[in-house]
């Protein structure tokens, strides 16, 4: 049975799909249990600061607060905002355009 490159193409980008969403998901495990503040919490907070559309969401270690924060991706119209969340106080820590080199 012969395999196509695209359907070889197709298969990689998922396996590498899964692939980041299970170390996504570890990272934020990781870090769970030292938050505060619930992601749904955080998601609320960060929309009522930018509102939009949520296009990516993480919990980080990063400077500033309490060096635990909800990083999320808003996009309204064609700007993305970058919008950070301490996750441990709820205070927001970043509300600014996304760079050039977004992560």
């Amino acid at each position: 049975m012969a395999t196509s490159k695209k359907h070889v193409i197709t298969l990689l980008g998922l396996v590498l799909t899964v692939a980041a969403a299970n170390a996504f998901a570890y990272t934020g495990q990781k870090f769970a249990g030292e938050a505060k503040i619930s992601m749904e919490q955080a998601r609320v907070i960060a929309l009522k600061a930018h509102p939009g559309k949520i296009t990516d969401e993480e919990l980080e270690q990063e400077k500033g607060g309490s060096s635990l924060r909800y990083s999320f991706d808003i996009k309204h119209g064609k700007i993305t905002q970058e919008v950070g969340v301490d996750a441990k106080t709820g205070d927001v820590l970043e509300n600014a355009p996304e760079g050039p080199n977004a992560d």
